[in-house]
């Protein structure tokens, strides 16, 4: 009986050790300590030990339980990957005067801007997982790019730490050739783990802002959480405005509807892009994301001039059908008279020139 018992003892403090071991590793991040910290605690949404919404922002109804969404994730559903491989454009990275912006997928793109280059929440590992064989591969046809493709960034900016906007093996295959990291008050910490110094750092708060290199990026609240393991809202999520020499986008990050996409519009629009999320919607987690037709009101919101919708087309990570999304926002775009562009995968928007609008989805 002693023998059996030291043996389940011996398990129980190797399994233990093992768990402290993965939750320990560098894909996890840190959380904020010291200064950054102290600077969390400030804020006026920091509550009961956690950063909070705007709006009471429960994670599912009340009337759905977690194990409604189990079954429902077990049941899945045969059309949320695409049967083929998407198409996709050859990035062209040439520089331009003007503002160009390129989407790889989900919530990835690159802004050039007068020269400069702006690289959004990107990822381009084949799984938005800590681990590279856990969570659903990415579509085929859209690995099309790799990190060395791009040429110097001078800002890469990122909405905040989930898997599918912060991926850790792209940063550090980011982080020699970035001169700058711009994000929300938090995901810093997260950063220096990774071994990037606090120099080449900003984080904001909802309301700040910074400039680099004549761009002015203003963090807004979204509606949304954090978290890379156990504990959650320990950092924000944002949405972030960008202001060039001659243009204004909002760069949406992820975010349910509610009242502060007409805020923002009220106060800094009209804008001559928005970037919403437009996919990764379900009923049982409604306020959280937005249904496509929400996403063409929040940049109707916004009095955005055209609505580019992103966070679809390269994983899945609901239950909805791969392309649902973009086909929801373009039906209602049209009946709302809202300019929306739909580019493949590579191709290139030009503010004020181009805007793709071909239904590559539907082929």
């Amino acid at each position: 009986m002693k023998k059996f018992m030291y043996i389940i003892l011996v398990l129980i403090v190797l399994i233990s050790g093992f768990a402290f071991w993965v939750m320990s590793l560098p894909v996890f991040g840190s959380l904020s300590e010291g200064t950054r910290l102290e600077r969390i605690k400030a804020l006026p949404n920091y509550k009961n030990g956690a950063l909070e919404n705007k709006s009471p922002t429960p994670m599912k109804p009340d009337e759905v339980s977690y194990l409604d969404m189990v079954i429902a994730m077990i049941k899945g559903n045969e059309n949320s990957s695409p049967k083929k491989a998407l198409p996709h454009v050859k990035p062209d990275f040439s520089k331009l005067s003007g503002l160009k912006v390129i989407w790889f997928g989900h919530s990835s793109y690159l802004l050039q801007v007068d020269g400069l280059h702006v690289l959004v929440d990107p990822v381009f590992s084949p799984r938005t997982s800590p681990f590279s064989f856990l969570g659903n591969k990415n579509y085929e046809g859209t690995d099309f790019v790799k990190t060395e493709d791009f040429p110097a960034l001078d800002i890469v900016l990122i909405t905040h730490d989930h898997y599918d906007h912060m991926d850790h093996q792209t940063i550090l295959r980011l982080k020699d050739k970035t001169k700058h990291f711009v994000t929300s008050l938090g995901a810093g910490a997260h950063l220096e783990r990774w071994g990037i110094p606090a120099d080449k750092i900003t984080e904001l708060a909802w309301g700040e802002t910074v400039e680099k290199d004549g761009l002015k990026f203003l963090a807004r609240s979204a509606r949304h959480f954090t978290g890379r393991l156990f504990k959650r809202n320990q950092s924000l999520w944002s949405a972030f405005i960008l202001q060039t020499p001659n243009h204004k986008l909002y760069l949406g990050g992820d975010s349910g509807y509610d009242t502060h996409f007409k805020q923002d519009g009220e106060s800094y629009g009209p804008f001559d892009l928005a970037i919403l999320e437009c996919g990764q919607y379900n009923v049982n987690w409604p306020l959280i994301h937005m249904f496509p037709e929400q996403t063409v009101q929040a940049a109707i919101d916004l009095k955005a001039k055209v609505l580019l919708p992103v966070h679809w087309g390269k994983f899945t990570l609901a239950l909805h059908d791969w392309n649902e999304p973009v086909i929801r926002a373009v039906k209602k775009a049209e009946e709302m008279n809202l300019k929306i562009t739909t580019p493949m995968l590579g191709e290139a928007i030009v503010l004020d020139q181009e805007y793709p609008v071909k239904r590559w989805y539907l082929d």
